[in-house]
């Protein structure tokens, strides 16, 4: 008999197909809540998740076989990890699969804010380019010799760093710990703020990097600093954002994350020095394979009995 495992969001079919050969796979779910469970949850050892969906105690509880969460992406922040650990339950991610696509993908959102390609689309769809005797956007920094604050130096802020150096950028991070990584490491954000030219966030949602960008370090950034995000929305003050892109406080911003998703603020899309994505950093086929991939080697090593590829510490 195939091993019962739980879909709560809908996975890709690709995942979802393979999944089915192996399993008995149930969902997915309306919402993560209890009262959402279809038929014959109770057998679930296994819940396929994503970290930005809850995964709370009432869910956990609800589920009596439950031994395995595995996250599909590497979010990890809506489980109930203490709940999780009290029950005795594993947790899986997909580790470092997506760093390289998501690390293009920054340097890609800091070459669109920074060099301002949104801001000359525009420009061009517009019909404004009437040759450059005439009229032509005004100059901008370039990245060559810029200083860039990275603020988490994980598997993607590590990559994000090998990338900007192509640039011939210099690089500064700010992290929990000092890594041993050739990059000047400052031990407040505040700090790497102040030395920075631009900035990427590249940290996990937690408590402690909720609004870690706000009003006081964006002012730091400065006038020609620009930000980009491609972590998790609730790292920045959305609010304090928008005040410091309308008033002149930083150049420019670009985000493909954003705090209660997939809500965007009408003061953002309202405002032209700033670029939007809706989450698709990771959408690299190559690292969604490769996430796929480690979902159903997490998975196999579950149900063999062995150790898990890409466990997370609880």
């Amino acid at each position: 008999m195939k091993p019962t495992i739980l879909m709560a969001p809908r996975m890709p079919a690709r995942l979802v197909e393979r999944l089915q050969e192996h399993y008995t796979l149930l969902g997915p779910m309306e919402r993560s809540a209890p009262e959402a469970l279809p038929a014959g949850a109770d057998a679930a050892q296994a819940l396929l998740t994503i970290g930005t969906q809850k995964t709370d105690a009432a869910l956990i509880d609800a589920l009596p076989g439950l031994r395995l969460i595995a996250c599909y992406g590497t979010g990890i922040e809506g489980v109930d990890r203490a709940r999780a650990k009290a029950r005795g339950i594993l947790l899986s991610n997909a580790a470092d699969a997506n760093a390289a696509s998501v690390a293009e993908f920054a340097m890609g959102l800091l070459l669109a804010s920074a060099r301002q390609i949104g801001a000359a689309e525009r420009f061009v769809r517009a019909g404004r380019w009437k040759g450059n005797a005439v009229e032509r956007m005004a100059y901008v920094p370039g990245l060559a010799g810029r200083k860039l604050g990275i603020y988490g130096l994980g598997a993607v802020g590590s990559r994000i760093a090998s990338r900007a150096a192509a640039f011939e950028m210099s690089i500064g991070y700010h992290n929990r710990s000092r890594r041993d990584l050739p990059y000047l490491y400052h031990d407040s954000l505040l700090g790497l703020a102040e030395w920075a030219d631009v900035m990427i966030v590249a940290v996990r949602a937690s408590a402690e990097t909720r609004h870690a960008i706000n009003a006081e370090v964006l002012k730091a950034l400065g006038p020609q600093g620009h930000l980009v995000n491609i972590s998790r929305g609730i790292a920045v003050d959305e609010i304090a954002l928008c005040e410091a892109l309308e008033t002149g406080v930083i150049a420019g911003a670009a985000l493909d994350v954003y705090e209660h998703e997939p809500l965007v603020p009408d003061r953002l899309k309202a405002l032209d020095n700033v670029v939007l994505t809706p989450h698709i950093a990771a959408n690299a086929e190559t690292a969604q394979i490769a996430q796929q991939d480690l979902m159903l080697a997490n998975l196999a090593a579950f149900f063999a009995g062995k150790p898990l590829l890409s466990p997370v510490a609880l």
